[in-house]
């Protein structure tokens, strides 16, 4: 049995699905690849088509509210990497059979609130009840858009000497999940206004605002040339995917790094390193070096924080990260933290 949790590795991947995937039709841009968040086809005239897909979330320690702001948000970061905000959505609902009608009522009707605040209309899906489905993954969705077929922005298109930028901060969501999830051993080992402070960061998981910010109006900002977001394997995981999707290599500066305070005790607690921690609502972003301070302070206006921490370079110089004045091959986590750190505490009774 394989017992890696979270995405499949890129090893893997290469192997059984990258040269598998179905008839081959030319108007596929952008298809499947690591490190790439969306796929890309080409309609007549001038506009294009994007489609993300990922699992749909449903958590008891978090709740039905939050279950479904995951679910739509997690969805809706992938497609603002192309600047454009998604606009059609399908929705597949594998349901525990002992799910309650009251419960999907509730669920159900989170998904259309946090679909409509950002305009997306749901489109179709496929609903259903399972037995012995016990999973907090409860299916799985697609978001869509429709946008000029020359500005839509894929991560493939990152380019050697461009700045790159991280918004916000380090492990966002592991740590507001874990603070969520455990709140009594986080209250005692951090305090409880880490604890509250935390939880507060759930609602800031969303980086769309970060892309459609960054990208400008109608993707104005020329000088943006990717943007990837923030998933498992944290920020230097994104940042090493980015790299490796656009052919480049990457030097980063590790004490360029941010990690906020509260992130940094909760990570602290679990044993985990904030920088390669499952960390949506950060996104990274790839643009001109000169534009760097200017895409910082458009940034800084809407009161999202963004830092640069490192370069794009040659492929051949590899993908680095810079520690105490030594340069040293940046590694890739194939395994999130989070994951060990969250069922290791469910197994240890922690509260």
């Amino acid at each position: 049995m394989n017992d890696k949790l979270g995405k499949i590795d890129h090893q893997l991947f290469e192997q059984l699905i990258y040269n598998n995937c179905g008839y081959k039709r030319k108007e596929v841009v952008t298809g499947a690849g690591f490190g790439v968040d969306v796929s890309v086809i080409d309609l007549p005239g001038d506009m294009a088509l994007a489609l993300t897909s990922d699992p749909l979330s449903l958590v008891p320690s978090l709740g039905l509210e939050e279950s479904a702001w995951l679910s739509v948000h997690l969805m809706a970061n992938d497609m603002a990497t192309t600047g454009y905000a998604p606009m059609y959505g399908q929705f597949v609902l594998n349901l525990p059979s002992t799910f309650s009608k009251a419960d999907f009522k509730v669920y159900w009707e989170y998904i259309h609130k946090f679909c409509s605040a950002i305009k997306v209309a749901i489109t179709g899906g496929h609903t259903g009840f399972i037995e012995g489905q016990n999973s907090t993954i409860a299916g799985g969705g697609t978001l869509i858009t429709i946008a000029p077929k020359n500005k839509l922005l894929v991560s493939t298109s990152a380019k050697s000497g461009n700045a790159i930028l991280v918004t916000k901060t380090s492990a966002l969501l592991s740590s507001a999940i874990l603070a969520m999830s455990f709140p009594e051993t986080v209250k005692n080992k951090a305090g409880i206004e880490i604890y509250q402070q935390a939880c507060n960061s759930f609602y800031d998981t969303s980086s769309l605002q970060d892309a459609l910010v960054a990208a400008g109006k109608n993707d104005e900002n020329s000088y943006v040339t990717a943007m990837h977001d923030v998933t498992e394997g944290g920020v230097l995981g994104a940042i090493y995917e980015l790299a490796v999707a656009s052919g480049n290599g990457a030097i980063v500066y590790n004490n360029k790094l941010p990690i906020a305070e509260i992130q940094a005790e909760v990570c602290r607690i679990f044993d985990i390193d904030p920088r390669y921690s499952v960390g949506a609502g950060s996104m990274i972003i790839a643009c001109e070096k000169q534009a760097s301070a200017k895409v910082i302070a458009q940034l800084g206006e809407k009161n999202i924080p963004c830092i640069e921490v490192g370069e794009l370079c040659e492929k051949e110089k590899g993908i680095t990260l810079v520690a105490n004045d030594k340069a040293a091959v940046m590694e890739y986590m194939e395994t999130d933290p989070y994951w060990a750190a969250f069922f290791g505490a469910l197994k240890n009774g922690w509260k």
